[in-house]
């Protein structure tokens, strides 16, 4: 026993010594800054958990990361659950750990604690395992061709068929989960799903499960706290589902069956709930801003008179109809909040220092969060009006380009970097095409009599791994109601 206790002290000894040396050489080269350090108000940062479950409960998470930035600085130190971590928003640091320097980083403990749903998928890799899954991934999404969007008429006509049979005021927001839903299955298995609808079983355990995934998440390395009933009764009605679509269907997807399954499930987050999220949010947008609406239809009349055939080349050219999208993504980006962890010593290029244009040395196995939700209201990159929704912006001098400095590092709706986000284009033109035909076969839609409405940013948000509208989305369809 004796010689096995020294055998890993021994070892411990040694990788400290070599930590330590490589420590020394960054910190001499580069320099050893700080960030500002976000106060505590509990021993180990309880308070930071706490703080952040109470706004999750609210409604206000995202503004509660808005408002530390805004009064920190865009790069912040903070104690969560006694672990020292890092926050930030600034594009240089982004540029650093979503490219520059990617291989400094992994997806930390993703794997464990996503793995109740997400199993081995795409979303929880790193390395050879996820450019494997990319590079499969990228096959299957190149062999759908959607160009002319035949792939999503059938769908939105049986979407668009039930939102003409329902009366008054509705909540749109769970339509269109399911619309976004069924596109993704009839693309994941190349043929449409008239004949075998999705159980609503499975839309609410799939639902349930990303919600107490992101609990998970907020505890980090505590994550196993999260672990009840509820997580594995949904995951498991979600992998049964998935297995009997596999087994019925088929798929082109050549892996082993549970790999297949995990793949399936992290392309049905990514097909279904942001597209989901980004049509939602453009017609919640919309609706509290008729004159915008009124623009958009204008273009949207004269571009598809008699609702003349669409298809991806006359979408993109409705200017107004891709300058809403813009905005819509930059104030509420589908992914809002996102992490990576150091897998060696590295650095932040900047926010450490007196002046904060410092570069930040970070540890081995330090987490770093970054905002992108915070990061597109940056007023010195978006202007005074950053937390207004105005797509105009789009169409005026740009604020964010390589001129300024910052590239496409200051927008980053899809990530950025190697591991941007495969399917962009083909969740652009899908959300474009169902905003159009939805607008187009309700000219009338607007907000209901009595909806509240408020400050951009203030309204209550729901946000597991997806942000929607906390209330839903509420609208109605024709000038009568």
């Amino acid at each position: 026993m004796l010689p096995a206790i020294l055998i890993i002290l021994a070892t411990l000894l040694t990788f400290g010594f070599w930590s330590n040396r490589n420590q020394t050489k960054i910190i001499r080269q580069h320099g050893f800054y700080r960030p500002p350090r976000l106060p505590n108000s509990c021993l180990f940062g309880i308070d930071r958990i706490a703080l952040i479950f109470q706004a999750a409960g609210e409604g206000w998470p995202m503004e509660l990361f808005l408002r530390h930035f805004t009064l920190w600085g865009s790069t912040l130190q903070h104690r969560f659950l006694g672990v020292e971590a890092l926050g930030t928003i600034e594009p240089q640091n982004l540029q650093a750990i979503l490219s520059t320097n990617f291989t400094h980083w992994s997806m930390g403990s993703r794997e464990k604690v996503m793995g109740p749903l997400f199993g081995r998928g795409i979303f929880t890799q790193s390395g050879p395992s996820w450019k494997h899954l990319r590079e499969a991934s990228r096959a299957q999404l190149a062999s759908r061709r959607c160009n002319e969007c035949q792939i999503f008429e059938a769908p939105i006509e049986r979407f668009l068929d039930s939102l003409s049979r329902t009366k008054g005021p509705i909540d749109i927001h769970p339509k269109i989960l399911n619309l976004t839903l069924d596109i993704t299955l009839s693309m994941l298995f190349e043929e449409d799903t008239t004949n075998d609808p999705v159980p609503q079983e499975f839309s609410d355990a799939f639902n349930d499960a990303q919600f107490i995934l992101a609990k998970r998440l907020r505890l980090q390395e505590f994550y196993w706290i999260v672990n009840g009933r509820n997580l594995r009764r949904s995951c498991k009605i979600v992998r049964e589902y998935i297995d009997k679509l596999v087994y019925q269907r088929g798929t082109k997807l050549d892996c082993d069956p549970i790999l297949l399954r995990d793949q399936i499930i992290n392309l049905l987050v990514a097909g279904r709930d942001t597209t989901a999220s980004l049509i939602t949010w453009t017609l919640f947008l919309l609706v509290r801003h008729p004159v915008e609406l009124k623009k958009l239809q204008k273009e949207l009349q004269e571009s598809f008179p008699d609702d003349s055939r669409i298809n991806r080349a006359k979408l993109r050219s409705c200017l107004y109809l891709q300058d809403v999208i813009k905005e819509v993504l930059r104030l509420y980006p589908p992914v809002p909040v996102n992490s990576r962890t150091a897998v060696r010593d590295t650095i932040l290029p900047v926010g450490g220092g007196p002046d904060l244009s410092q570069p930040i040395f970070v540890s081995e196995g330090t987490n770093v969060a970054y905002s992108i939700y915070a990061l597109h209201r940056r007023p010195d990159l978006y202007g005074m009006d950053a937390e207004i929704f105005r797509p105009e912006r789009w169409a005026e001098a740009p604020i964010v380009s390589n001129e300024t400095g910052y590239g496409e590092w200051g927008y980053l709706p899809f990530n950025g970097g190697p591991r941007k986000c495969l399917g962009m284009d083909l969740a652009l033109t899908e959300a474009a095409y169902c905003i159009v035909k939805i607008l187009r076969a309700f000219p009338g839609i607007k907000l209901p009599v009595g909806e509240r409405v408020c400050v951009v940013g203030n309204e209550k948000q729901s946000v597991g791994l997806v942000i929607f509208s906390g209330d839903g989305c509420r609208v109605s369809l024709n000038d009568e109601e």
